[in-house]
């Protein structure tokens, strides 16, 4: 049976400068006008933030630098990652790009398109979107039926994605498809770059119950994609997306999402908080750095070139489970009129509302207690 074990971080000795230089580029950055979206700010994009981020060689750390990027290591990006989401920046139009796309693309893309994306997301100008839910396929993700056929030299994509965060702002989504026919769960998939502007590419709005806009409908009329726009060996996509989960799962925005409220409860009760809240406080920030030191843990093991698959399963379950927990134990621990238009108010109405949906995306809470308990040898 396995464990977690948490190994010694070697964290870069440029890990003070690094967080100097992100938390002046916050700072010169208008704040947003609202302080609830310095809450789950992975979710909030700002093309113009990320231009900035871009220009300072924040995004695509770990890329070579011919195709845009700066070749500093996983945990020196790490650290900027850390800083960016415990001040709420407004990350998200890069998000998904920085995190997986223009890394799959690096392993698994074709030198063509490799040129034609990766620069332009280095430089904050190019965002991607994720493929994978359907209608009929939402966690159990094996079994997606949008389809790629071939014609002559040429992929044809029909079907269609939901829940896809981004698409509505996005250039280019790496899609999980069926490219065999009559293929079962997990088998005959593989994956495709396809270029949201496409002939054939309708985009729907999802709109949640807070007003926000950050879900999508993508549908697939005929979309015809060049050879070129296969991502690794036709019928390996399966063990490509579940490989690129690890990534998904295990980064510092899985127990950082809901920061900004534990840092606006602090402010808020000043030092003469009471007894109760000192422990909540005590409580939440003892469960936080333990949650970081797991994530780097995980961060240290990908970087060294390892897969530590099962770590990064329990760090985004734990990791929900603390992001969730926290608006519901503050709005007991005080008394607050929801209608103050502070920011602790602001910020907690909002999680309450959200919050609930941290434990679907990335997979739900059952998918990774049984991924959990195959890898614990428990099942």
């Amino acid at each position: 049976m396995q464990t977690f074990i948490a190994h010694p971080i070697p964290w870069p000795d440029n890990a003070a400068a690094l967080r100097a230089k992100v938390r002046e580029l916050i700072a010169g950055h208008p704040a947003p006008a609202d302080p609830a979206y310095r809450a789950n700010s992975w979710c909030v994009p700002d093309p113009t933030f990320s231009r900035k981020l871009g220009a300072a060689g924040l995004i695509g750390m770990i890329w070579p630098k011919a195709y845009g990027g700066h070749e500093r290591s996983s945990l020196e990006r790490y650290v900027v990652l850390e800083e960016l989401l415990a001040a709420g920046a407004p990350v998200g139009a890069h998000w998904m790009a920085d995190r997986q796309h223009g890394g799959m693309l690096l392993r698994y893309g074709t030198e063509e398109e490799r040129q034609r994306w990766i620069p332009g997301m280095a430089r904050g100008e190019i965002y991607s979107c994720i493929g994978l839910s359907e209608p009929n396929a939402g966690s159990d993700l094996a079994s997606v039926r949008t389809t790629a056929r071939r014609r002559g030299d040429r992929w044809v994509i029909d079907g269609q994605k939901v829940w896809t965060t981004g698409a509505h702002f996005a250039h280019v989504m790496i899609a999980l498809v069926r490219s065999e026919e009559g293929s079962e769960r997990g088998v005959g998939l593989s994956q495709f770059v396809i270029p949201m502007d496409a002939p054939g590419v309708t985009i729907k709005p999802i709109i949640d119950l807070t007003g926000g806009h950050d879900f999508n409908e993508v549908f697939f009329d005929s979309v015809e994609l060049p050879e070129t726009a296969l991502v690794g060996e036709e019928g390996q996509g399966w063990r490509q997306a579940t490989a690129e989960l690890s990534l998904e799962r295990s980064g510092p925005e899985r127990y950082l999402s809901s920061t900004s409220l534990l840092l606006e409860l602090i402010r808020h009760v000043g030092p003469n908080a009471s007894a109760e809240v000192c422990s909540l406080i005590g409580r939440l920030t003892a469960d936080l750095w333990t949650l970081r030191m797991m994530s780097a843990s995980v961060a240290a093991r990908l970087a060294a070139g390892q897969d530590p698959a099962l770590e990064a399963t329990i760090v985004k379950d734990l990791g929900n489970s603390f992001e969730q927990a926290m608006p519901t134990l503050v709005q007991a621990a005080i008394d607050l009129d929801m209608a103050d238009p502070a920011p602790i108010a602001r910020i907690l109405n909002h999680l309450l509302q959200v919050s609930p949906s941290f434990s679907l995306r990335g997979g739900t809470s059952e998918i990774l207690k049984g991924i959990i308990a195959r890898g614990l040898g428990l099942r």
